[in-house]
């Protein structure tokens, strides 16, 4: 578990859960003008490149610029929507803690913020990430129920030593996905949406491969932390995404477990690929 400036500067009792106390009331000017300017410099960024459902789950939320949220603010938003809520974790959990949450519709959130010196790279999520990434997706109902779904096949799989195939789930989808619309690829993936120089990279440069969601290809397929992702999948819907993964994958575990890896940038022939966006114009599969 890692910690935070602010909480060993302000000390919050951390629950077995591993939940803790926002204590938005302590944040300073500073980490509200940061998120601020993180904000602005988004929504410039996402407004043609973000699918829909997201910009339609921050304005639900009213998640807006003026400052860090209150997750207890958000949580009653999101709770009567579909039925989710945010616990305030102070870094990064244990596995089956994670998947706990997630199984239970609560989404765990750091309440820290990067600093000005990191704003285009932080290596651990903060406050932005975890709150502008990923919870105004937790507003659509497939997609809240592909997260509840993704934390009960983590806690199936924490037994079976395939928690490397399925965290390639999560990365390559709730990280970092794409979608097809009908104006072309958009980002869902909170790693994506966050960042200002991915959000750009990952729907326009000729350098990465966008490849077909498949179930099994993306188990198999090992990712980067260090740099901007080799291969994006991309998805048709949230429904199909959540049709894909809503099973139990012992048969599929038992497949990769005897089955090699492919590197992040391998392109298989039965790939179904697609071309970037150039700006202005829309994306269409090769």
């Amino acid at each position: 578990m890692t910690t935070t400036p602010s909480y060993r500067d302000h000390p919050a009792e951390i629950r077995d859960d591993f939940t803790t106390d926002q204590r938005w009331e302590t944040l300073t000017e500073e980490e509200h003008a940061i998120w601020r300017l993180l904000f602005e410099r988004q929504a410039g960024i996402l407004r043609d490149r973000a699918v829909p459902a997201f910009i339609d789950g921050l304005t639900g939320l009213g998640i807006a610029a003026e400052g860090v949220p209150n997750f207890e603010r958000l949580s009653d938003v999101l709770e009567k929507a579909t039925g989710w809520r945010i616990v305030c974790v102070p870094g990064l959990v244990p596995d089956e803690v994670f998947f706990r949450h997630l199984s239970e519709r609560r989404f765990p959130s750091t309440s820290f913020i990067r600093t000005r010196a990191q704003l285009d790279y932080l290596q651990e999520p903060d406050v932005f990430h975890d709150i502008y990434g990923h919870v105004p997706l937790l507003m659509n109902p497939v997609f809240a129920d592909y997260m509840q779904a993704y934390g009960q096949a983590g806690l199936r799989a924490s037994s079976r030593n395939s928690l490397h195939n399925l965290a390639r789930l999560y990365w390559y989808t709730v990280e970092f996905g794409l979608i097809a619309t009908d104006d072309g690829l958009r980002i869902y993936g909170s790693g994506i949406a966050s960042s200002k120089g991915e959000s750009i990279y990952a729907l326009e440069s000729p350098k990465p491969n966008r490849l077909g969601f498949d179930l099994k290809r993306v188990m198999r397929t090992k990712y980067r932390i260090d740099d901007f992702q080799e291969t994006y999948f991309v998805i048709r819907s949230f429904e199909e995404l959540f049709e894909e993964t809503a099973q139990d994958f012992q048969p599929i575990y038992d497949e990769m477990a005897t089955a090699s890896d492919y590197e992040p940038g391998q392109v298989l022939p039965e790939d179904r690929r697609f071309a970037p966006n150039p700006p202005g114009t829309d994306s269409a599969a090769a």
